[in-house]
């Protein structure tokens, strides 16, 4: 048969370091065979299908449920129930009720996400494979592989399981998605040494979801589903659990707050009540209303508001924001952990650089557009470049068109280089056939063209072009020693500068004993060397500008990257990163104590695997920062769920990249993360203006009850139930939004990022609100008690209702500046709070003068008189916070002038 049983393997030997001999050995096959029919299903029961384990999914029954578990929502269904009974109250239950369903269904929406990163990698995988089995070659479905099939794979194939190469002619890979490399990868079967080799250096392994570029081989399969490398990202992806956000965290512990001072408020309020002889509906009424008004039942519903409006602001600055509190995070944002490729550089090669013998030239433009110059220096002769840019036309396959590359990356780099050189290479390929070549191997490093040609002198000649490694093309010239040197020394000069060095070379053969069919590799010897190629991944225009601005605002950015540190280094340099460049094995030989100690001085970590990601998000997060990860590929996934938010890239980004992330850039552009940055600080610091402001009212609340139930106002109940909601969700639901997206401070990019445990409520700002919220319970007392005098109960709390709502909207309006007047052209400018104030004066209002308002919150209509006594009596907090401003304003002024 020519395969045995397999027996079991405790462990995966290290493939990429065996022959391929020993290779076949371990898996018990014949590379020409292929497993039997038999083997294959023994196999296939032994190690399952080549595909991805989805991730269990939660009930969407269960998710509504755990909707309940927050302690707001518990009060709030509480409450609603005990309207319905005992107290018979059915408007006010349903509608408490209905409060707790909306509340559940906005949180529902923003979740369910937990499975959907590996839904991407299941459908990623390729749906076929060429396999072969019982000594034929078949098509099968790539998940119906196992360890030992001999797969083939050509270019333009996607590799469908992690392998040994046993076979490969001219074979490269694209492992972009998988290692953050730029070029695609030379494949040879040759085994590597070093058991260590990192992913990214394994030149006799292909791996799942890789694209092959060039040539063909036959892939023993070593590894099928989740236990691939992506099905091991699959894995990390399926268990990693996503931070909670800083607004989260500060949301909870504020929440914690409010409710504990309104617990023992309420529970004091009880007993006031109790001990006055109330009756059991009396008490549990204003149990009710003290509960719905000290707690900030609109919470939950005004930050999902703020936060939806925030992710439209970033939507049309090209970022999409998948989680409604991730619109936040990004303005508390103190490190970003960029990827290289296609993120901070164009995922376009680029000659930069042309070196001629006694000449070097500087190329502009970038990518794949023929636009830009190869510029020389100033005195130098000028000499035609033609010859030394034909070996780029000619010794390749790469066709660039319109700006758009078919074919091999570095290849479209040499095209685009001479037709900025004002060759035609269409017409220059036509004009030259090629009769012959030597295609590019990774055993030799070099591709070498054969045309038919005149030399300078007008004699017919074969010419062969040669485009390669420098040092392959070294070995085959002729050259004198001080030539040698000189070639060697700017080879390493431009290597030094992060440039891949590309050499092109030319022979002259003669017609008439030339033979193409010969051993051409043989003979390819006493080459000219022509010129060399600096070759660079440019980096993105305005990526240089965007991280200057992050470094302003005090964020650190690193580069993690695939590529080499040398190449990696440079690039950070020319893109004004800080901080000395690594590699993913050193990072990992620090132990964690070292790590902390050492990574605010790292810039660059390269050759990273996905490990390193996720263990440096995890020692930024220790360090205490606020971590943002960007990225597109398969290998970026785990970092992008497990940092504080993820960013992926919307044009070049994977499938799996996007569900993993938690933002995406529409505009792959670094210079958006800015500007997104900009925005969740902007809405940040409009958040700590409504959360002043409902502190502010909720103190107020208390107080008016906790007064109400000492003093016997209003009978322990000042406001009903239904009237406690109406405030919440007229007048301050309004007033937060207007304060939420006010017109945000100038200066929020010169300062640096607000610490990650930063309350959002200093003790002294706490303090006074607290004060605020004294004088504003006790207005609400005061005419409460002195319209009850003079009226009946209903107009009193009509009134109440009316003061309460006032002070309110004054308070609003104090709290957006600390410093400037509410009566300043800046509080009128701000249309959006403009808006919103007339909504919540006209909703004041209608309380009071609607008569289906007047049925269903138990108000009355009021006169003038009784209009004038509620807004005179509303004034002081005007009185109090413009005085409290006209002296921070003299402060500043005072030293402001000690300083100059």
């Amino acid at each position: 048969m020519g395969t045995s049983t397999l027996p079991e393997r405790q462990e995966a030997p290290p493939f990429h370091a065996l022959s391929v001999a020993d290779a076949l050995a371990v898996e018990h096959v014949e590379v020409q065979q292929g497993l039997g029919a038999e083997e294959v299903e023994r196999r296939r029961a032994q190690y399952g299908p080549n595909r991805f384990a989805e991730a269990r999914r939660e009930p969407r029954v269960k998710a509504f449920l755990r909707q309940y578990a927050d302690l707001m929502q518990i009060v709030l269904l509480v409450a609603g129930i005990g309207s319905i009974y005992p107290l018979k109250q059915y408007g006010t239950g349903l509608l408490l009720i209905a409060l707790t369903l909306l509340n559940a269904v906005l949180g529902l929406r923003q979740e369910g996400k937990a499975a959907a990163a590996v839904s991407a990698l299941q459908e990623a995988m390729i749906t076929k494979a060429r396999v072969r089995r019982n000594n034929t070659t078949d098509t099968v479905a790539a998940e119906e592989l196992v360890p030992g099939d001999v797969v083939l794979v050509e270019a333009g194939d996607r590799v469908p399981a992690d392998g040994r190469l046993v076979r490969s002619a001219r074979l490269e890979v694209d492992e972009s998605a998988l290692t953050g490399e730029s070029i695609p990868a030379g494949k040879d079967a040759g085994a590597v040494a070093a058991e260590a080799a990192a992913l990214g250096d394994r030149t006799d392994m292909a791996y799942m979801h890789t694209n092959v570029t060039r040539g063909s081989g036959e892939l023993l399969v070593t590894a099928t589903g989740m236990d691939t490398e992506v099905g091991r990202i699959s894995g990390m992806l399926a268990t990693g659990k996503e931070a909670p956000t800083p607004l989260t965290r500060q949301l909870s512990r504020l929440t914690n707050q409010i409710l504990l001072v309104a617990g023992v408020a309420l529970l004091l309020s009880v007993v006031l009540s109790l001990a006055r002889g109330n009756t059991f509906q009396v008490v549990f009424t204003a149990a009710i209303a003290f509960a719905i008004s000290a707690i900030p039942t609109g919470l939950p519903a005004v930050v999902t508001t703020i936060l939806s409006l925030g992710t439209q602001l970033l939507a049309r600055s090209n970022a999409i924001v998948k989680r409604l509190r991730s619109t936040e995070t990004l303005g508390s944002t103190s490190a970003i952990n960029s990827d290289k490729t296609g993120t901070l550089t164009l995922n376009q090669m680029t000659v930069a650089e042309l070196a001629i013998p006694g000449r070097r030239y500087t190329v502009s433009g970038s990518g794949y557009s023929a636009e830009g110059d190869i510029r020389r220096v100033a005195g130098d002769p000028d000499v035609p470049l033609e010859p030394f840019l034909l070996p780029m036309a000619l010794a390749g396959d790469a066709v660039v068109t319109d700006g758009r590359l078919v074919g091999d990356p570095t290849e479209g780099a040499l095209v685009v280089l001479a037709e900025k050189g004002h060759l035609d290479v269409a017409a220059t390929r036509q004009r030259y056939p090629r009769i012959a070549e030597i295609p590019f191997d990774a055993a030799y490093k070099l591709m070498a063209t054969y045309h038919r040609m005149t030399d300078e002198a007008g004699r017919d000649v074969v010419r062969c072009f040669v485009k390669g490694a420098p040092d392959q093309l070294l070995a085959r010239g002729d050259l004198d020693e001080d030539k040698r040197e000189r070639y060697l020394a700017e080879n390493e000069r431009m290597g030094e500068q992060g440039l891949r060095v590309m050499a092109t070379a030319r022979r002259d053969y003669d017609p008439a004993t030339f033979d193409p069919d010969g051993d051409l590799l043989a003979g390819l010897d006493g080459l000219t060397l022509l010129a060399l190629a600096g070759i660079v991944d440019p980096p993105r225009p305005q990526a240089k500008d965007a991280i200057a601005t992050a470094h302003q605002a005090g964020i650190q950015v690193r580069m993690i990257t695939g590529d080499h540190a040398v190449t990696a280094g440079a690039i950070a340099k020319q893109l004004g990163i800080t901080g000395r460049a690594i590699t993913g094995a050193e990072f990992a030989a620090m132990d964690d104590e070292r790590a902390l100690r050492e990574v605010d001085d790292i810039g660059v970590i390269a050759r990273v695997t996905p490990e390193h990601k996720v263990r440096l998000v995890e020692i930024l997060r220790r360090r205490g920062h606020i971590v943002a990860m960007t990225g597109d590929g398969v290998n970026d996934a785990p970092a992008l769920k497990r940092a504080d938010i993820g960013i992926a890239m919307g044009i070049t980004g994977t499938d799996v990249s996007k569900e993993a992330a938690a933002m995406i850039l529409t505009d792959d552009d670094f210079a958006t993360i800015v500007k997104a940055v900009a925005i969740g600080r902007a809405l940040y610091a409009n958040l700590k203006r409504y959360v002043y402001f409902q502190m502010g009212v909720l103190i107020g609340f208390i107080v008016t009850f906790l007064g109400a139930g000492i003093f016997g106002v209003a009978a322990g109940v000042p406001l009903l139930p239904l009237q406690s909601l109406w405030v919440n969700f007229s007048v301050h639901l309004s007033q937060s939004i207007g304060l939420g997206y006010g017109r945000p401070e100038p200066d929020l990019m010169d300062r640096p990022p607000r610490a990650a445990e930063e309350p959002l409520l200093a003790g002294r700002t706490l303090a006074w609100l607290g004060v605020l919220g004294v004088v504003i319970g006790a207005i609400t007392l005061a005419v409460i008690a002195w319209a009850d005098a003079r009226h009946d109960l209903d107009t009193a709390r009509t009134m109440g209702l009316t003061t309460f709502s006032l002070l309110s909207l004054y308070l609003s309006a104090t709290v957006r500046s600390a410093t400037r007047s509410v009566f300043s052209l800046d509080t009128f400018d701000d249309r959006r709070f403009v808006v919103t104030s007339g909504i919540s004066l006209l909703a004041i209002v209608l309380a009071t003068e609607l008569g289906v308002l007047q049925r269903l919150l138990h108000t009355v209509q009021l006169d003038l008189g009784q209009w004038i006594v509620c807004a005179v009596a509303a004034a002081p907090v005007l009185l109090v916070t413009e005085l409290q401003k006209a002296h921070r304003r003299r402060k500043g002024a005072r030293d402001g002038r000690a300083t100059a």
